[in-house]
C-alpha cells in the first residue's frame, strides 16, 4: 500500500507504548484517550502529532471521536490479572471492554488490536464462561463482525529485554475475508541484546536517568544482602522481618516465592510492573542497591532513549511505564498487519472502506 496510512485510534492509551509502536510500523495515530493526568502529559509531549484526551470515555460521544481503519484499546487489566483481586466482570474497570465495543459499532474499523495480561485467559464470567470466549463472540456479533485471533505472547521473543507475557487479540473486519496470522518470533531467548547487561548500558546523562524512587526504609536494609543474580533468599535469616520469617518458615505452604529479585546482568529482566515494589517484580539494578532509574526501566520496555516521562510524581513515572504496551512489540503487530493487508485485492479494500465510511482509499 502505498499513499495511504492506516489512521489509528486509540483507547485507554496509558503513556503511548502501542502508540508509538504502531507509529514506528508506519500507522498515523490520530486520537487517543486516558483517564491518568502523568499517562497523558507524557503522551501529550512525545505523541505530538496525535490529538490526545484526558477523560473518562464513557463521558466523550463517539461523534467527538474520528473516523479510523484501526481501533487499539488496552482497556485496564487489573481486574483481569492473576496478580490482583480477579474480580474479572465484576469489577467496574471490566465494564470498560464494552466502551471499547461502542466505539468499534460506531466507527467499523477494519482492524481491531486489543491488548491484556495473561490472566484474562482463565477469567471467568459470572456464568462460569470464559471471557476470552465473550470478547471474541461480541466482536464476531456486532456489525459487521470480525474474525478474532488471540495469542500469549513473550515480548522478550520480539525484541524487547523483558520476560513479559501479554495476550494480544487482533480482529478483522468480516468483508475483508481474511484472518489475521501473529508473526513467528524475531529474537531468541540467547540474544545478548536481550539481557539487563546490554538493556541498561550508556544510559548517563540520558533524560530520566536521575530519576531515580528510593527503597522504603525497610528494603534498604535488606537489598545488600542480595547478591546480582538472586532473591530474598540470600538474606540472612536474622534480618528477615516477621512476615518473611513466617514464609520462609514455610516455603512449600507458601509456594517457594521469589521475593526480591535482582537480575543479572546477563539475564532477561522479569516484568516491570506498576507498582514497581521491590519484593514483587524484579526492579533491583543488578550492582547498585537502588532502584533502577526511570530510564532504565524505559530502556527495560523498549522505549526510545527521546522518549521522555514528564511529571511531579516519581511515582506516577514508574506506574505508567510498568503500564505501558512495550513499544518495540507494538512495532511488530502494527508491521504484521500493514503486510498482511498489503495482500488483500485492493478493489476489495477500497469497497470495504466505501461499504462503512469515507476515508482515503487505499492504491497499490
Amino acid at each position: 500500500m502505498k499513499n495511504k496510512q492506516l489512521k489509528v485510534v486509540s483507547l485507554f492509551s496509558g503513556c503511548g507504548g502501542l502508540d508509538l509502536g504502531l507509529e514506528q510500523a508506519g500507522m498515523d495515530v490520530v486520537w487517543a484517550n486516558d483517564v491518568d493526568h502523568t499517562a497523558v502529559e507524557t503522551y501529550r509531549f512525545n505523541m505530538k502529532n496525535s490529538t490526545v484526551i484526558e477523560g473518562d470515555i464513557k463521558k466523550i460521544d463517539v461523534d467527538e471521536i474520528p473516523d479510523c481503519d484501526v481501533l487499539a484499546a488496552g482497556f485496564p487489566c487489573q481486574p483481569f490479572s492473576s496478580a490482583g483481586s480477579r474480580k474479572g466482570v465484576t469489577d467496574e474497570r471490566g465494564t470498560l471492554f464494552e466502551e471499547a465495543i461502542r466505539v468499534i459499532e460506531a466507527k467499523k474499523p477494519l482492524v481491531v488490536i486489543f491488548e491484556n495480561v495473561r490472566g484474562i485467559l482463565s477469567t471467568k464470567n459470572l456464568d462460569g464462561s470464559l471471557l476470552l470466549d465473550s470478547i471474541v463472540k461480541t466482536l464476531d456479533d456486532i456489525e459487521p463482525g470480525y474474525v478474532v485471533n488471540y495469542k500469549l505472547i513473550r515480548s522478550s521473543d520480539y525484541g524487547v529485554p523483558q520476560q513479559r507475557y501479554r495476550v494480544i487479540f487482533v480482529g478483522i473486519r468480516k468483508d475483508l475475508e481474511f484472518e489475521y496470522e501473529f508473526p513467528l518470533p524475531t529474537n531468541s531467548q540467547e540474544d545478548l541484546e536481550l539481557t539487563v547487561g546490554a538493556a541498561i548500558k550508556d544510559v548517563e546523562n540520558l533524560p530520566n536517568q536521575n530519576d531515580v524512587w528510593e527503597f522504603s526504609p525497610q528494603s534498604k536494609k535488606l537489598i545488600p544482602f542480595i547478591n546480582e543474580g538472586g532473591s530474598w533468599k540470600d538474606i540472612p535469616y536474622d534480618k528477615l522481618p516477621p512476615r518473611l520469617k513466617k514464609i520462609r518458615d514455610n516455603m512449600k505452604k507458601y509456594r517457594a516465592p521469589n521475593f526480591y529479585r535482582r537480575f543479572s546482568r546477563n539475564e532477561i529482566n522479569g516484568t516491570i510492573t506498576a507498582a514497581a515494589t521491590p519484593e514483587n517484580c524484579g526492579i533491583i539494578h543488578p550492582t547498585e542497591n537502588r532502584r533502577y532509574s526511570v530510564r532504565e526501566i524505559a530502556r527495560i520496555q523498549s522505549f526510545p532513549d527521546h522518549f521522555v516521562f514528564v511529571g511531579n510524581s516519581l511515582a506516577s513515572k514508574y506506574k505508567v511505564i510498568g503500564n505501558a504496551v512495550p513499544p518495540k512489540l507494538g512495532q511488530v503487530i502494527g508491521h504484521s498487519i500493514i503486510e498482511q493487508l498489503s495482500t488483500i485485492d485492493v478493489a476489495k479494500l477500497n469497497n470495504a472502506l466505501n461499504k462503512h465510511m469515507q476515508l482515503e482509499l487505499f492504491d497499490h
